[in-house]
């Protein structure tokens, strides 16, 4: 592990991030993790344009000093920003103490055993103090469950049956359909009510359909008026 250095940063001291590792450029995940991970941070995006949110894929996390960071494969943090310098050392990846708090939301994809999602993991965000945290396990590797959500109360995680993550105003549900002409069982972001996150093809798409009945619309009414006697091109 990288030794850590601390340094004085407007009279708070922090670790010095130009001893911390930001990426190590390891490939780690595969086709139907990176699509899933792709899915939830781009219909937050999409979806969520007025409010202000930091969600990432495979960024690590950095919560304790001198612990190396956790990389979850997706987090979701509300009311922050990238820094504009997110080239910079420090603005690389996610540091709790210069963001100052931690995620709300941390989630896990399951590939196989060996990640330890419900132990060491869990652990982890729990000290960490997300608010939730979510293991999404498709394939069953960890039992019958294909959704575990876990919301933090007090010091600890009480795995919940609601699937509604109140403290953040959003939710999380199995959708069957397409994504990316990959037809499949996908997790997603949904409202209170239910309706999923759109992507942004799926809001062109929407657009689109809008856009068509609106003309059919407008086709229909010109036809009635034609056959009125009136020439709706003269109106």
């Amino acid at each position: 592990m990288v030794q850590q250095v601390l340094i004085n940063d407007d009279d708070y001291y922090v670790p010095d991030a130009n001893q911390l590792v930001t990426e190590d450029d390891t490939p780690v995940d595969n086709f139907a993790s990176e699509k899933q991970q792709r899915l939830l941070v781009g219909s937050l995006y999409s979806s969520l344009q007025s409010q202000s949110f930091l969600a990432a894929a495979n960024v690590g996390v950095y919560h304790t000093d001198g612990q190396p960071a956790i990389v979850p494969d997706v987090f979701l943090s509300l009311d922050v920003q990238v820094p504009q310098n997110w080239w910079e050392k420090q603005n690389r990846c996610y540091m709790v103490w210069r963001f100052g708090k931690p995620p709300e939301v941390v989630l896990e994809i399951v590939s196989n055993k060996e990640g330890d999602e419900l132990g060491k993991k869990l652990k982890i965000y729990e000290q960490m103090r997300a608010s939730y945290y979510i293991v999404y396990d498709q394939n069953q590797q960890l039992g019958e469950k294909v959704l575990r959500v876990y919301e933090l109360r007090g010091r600890r995680y009480f795995e919940t049956s609601e699937n509604w993550l109140e403290q953040v105003g959003l939710g999380v549900t199995l959708w069957e359909g397409k994504f990316e002409d990959r037809q499949d069982t996908w997790l997603r972001w949904c409202y209170q009510d239910g309706n999923v996150l759109s992507t942004g093809d799926e809001r062109a798409e929407q657009e689109r359909q809008r856009a068509e009945q609106a003309e059919q619309r407008t086709q229909l009414l010109a036809d009635r008026l034609r056959a009125m006697g009136v020439d709706p091109d003269n109106l």
